[in-house]
């Protein structure tokens, strides 16, 4: 019985941990509460880790695309880790996953739009949907 609980609050103490261990890390906001924090942060970077061909079509204003297929050691070692990195994808998946390497890489304020440039749309908020040329 002393085994069976001591392997229980083991279990238990391990998926704790790595629950909180994960939520210190960076920080997943709906699209009103990104918005709000974005507008309200000095050192804010407003990051769109889609491809180019996705971010070329429709994005928020002011964002910089930073796919989350390039090389993103290149990224972080160019960018200054006192900024507040907001980033956001089309559904949330690869923002969370880039806002994880920056944090490894030693960003402090991370946030990831959760639910994407999906969400952000559904919520009625505003987006550029100016055609970018591309190189030739």
């Amino acid at each position: 019985m002393k085994l069976i609980l001591f392997f229980g609050l083991l279990v238990l103490l391990n998926t704790a941990n790595g629950q909180v261990h994960d939520s210190l890390k960076y920080t997943s906001i709906g699209p009103a509460g990104f918005q709000k924090a974005l507008q309200n942060d000095e050192k804010a970077l407003l990051i769109d880790v889609r491809e180019f061909f996705e971010y070329k079509k429709v994005r928020i204003d002011h964002a910089v695309n930073i796919p989350s297929s390039g090389n993103l050691d290149i990224s972080a070692d160019t960018l200054r880790k006192d900024r507040s990195l907001f980033l956001y994808c089309t559904s949330g998946f690869r923002s969370k996953r880039v806002a994880k390497h920056f944090v490894e890489k030693g960003f402090v304020k991370v946030y990831s739009l959760d639910g994407g440039i999906k969400a952000w749309k559904k919520e009625g908020l505003p987006v550029n949907r100016k055609k970018i040329k591309t190189r030739t």
